[in-house]
This record gives C-alpha cells, structure tokens and sequence, in this order.
C-alpha cells in the first residue's frame, strides 16, 4: 500500500503561479505510475497530467497545455506540479494518483489517491 498526501494549494490571483507537491510514504520503493487529476464543484473528475516513474514521458490534459509542468524526485518520493498562467477555470480540488501497473487519463485507472488540496484562483 502507498499513501499519497498533497500539499502547496491555496488562494492566487489570475495569471499567477503555485506548485503543488504529493509525497509518498509506503511502498515507495515500487515503480509507480503517477498523475494528477481535478474536479470542481458539479463537475467531474477530470485529468491534468501523468508521468512515468523515471520523468522520461510526461502527457497533459488540453486545458492545462503550455501552463502547467509535472516532475517528480524519486529520492524525495515526491511528483510535482508547477502550475503557471492561472485561470479562475483552474479552480478546483487537486488529487494526486498513482498505480504500479500502467495507467492512462482516466480515474478509474488508478487504485491510490490523496485526500486532495484546493487551489482557487480569483479574476
């Protein structure tokens, strides 16, 4: 079993910047696939980006293209999200995701989740 626990959301202003962290604690010694997904008030879950356990191939949701950056420290045991350009449509709970077996852009792909972490971005 992995535990994943996000941290780093909070209030910005449109055309600001947050980086968001998820730490693993676990199992981490396993090759996980990784990804982060968002969902806003009565609207589904949606995907934002994955990548592979070695950072090698990194895939993004369209809305989020040219903005948003996702990288990991497996020393740290610890993916990032490096979100840039903020839109008041970026507002929404962040979850990190992760699985050991290959996973692609859809929620129920992924068998570990983190409680989330609210970013909400004002115009």
């Amino acid at each position: 079993q992995v535990q994943l626990v996000e941290s780093g959301g909070g209030l910005v202003q449109a055309g600001g910047s947050l980086r968001l962290s998820c730490a693993a604690s676990g199992r981490t010694f396993r090759r996980y696939i990784t990804a982060w997904f968002r969902q806003a008030p009565g609207k589904e879950r949606e995907f934002v980006a994955r990548i592979s356990w070695s950072g090698g191939s990194t895939y993004y949701g369209d809305s989020v293209k040219g903005r948003f950056t996702i990288s990991k420290d497996n020393a740290k045991n610890t993916v990032y999200l490096q979100m840039n350009s903020l839109k008041p449509e970026d507002t929404a709970v962040y979850y990190c995701a992760a699985d050991t077996v290959y996973s692609g852009s859809r929620d129920y792909e992924y068998d570990y989740w983190g409680q989330g972490t609210q970013v909400t971005v004002s115009s």
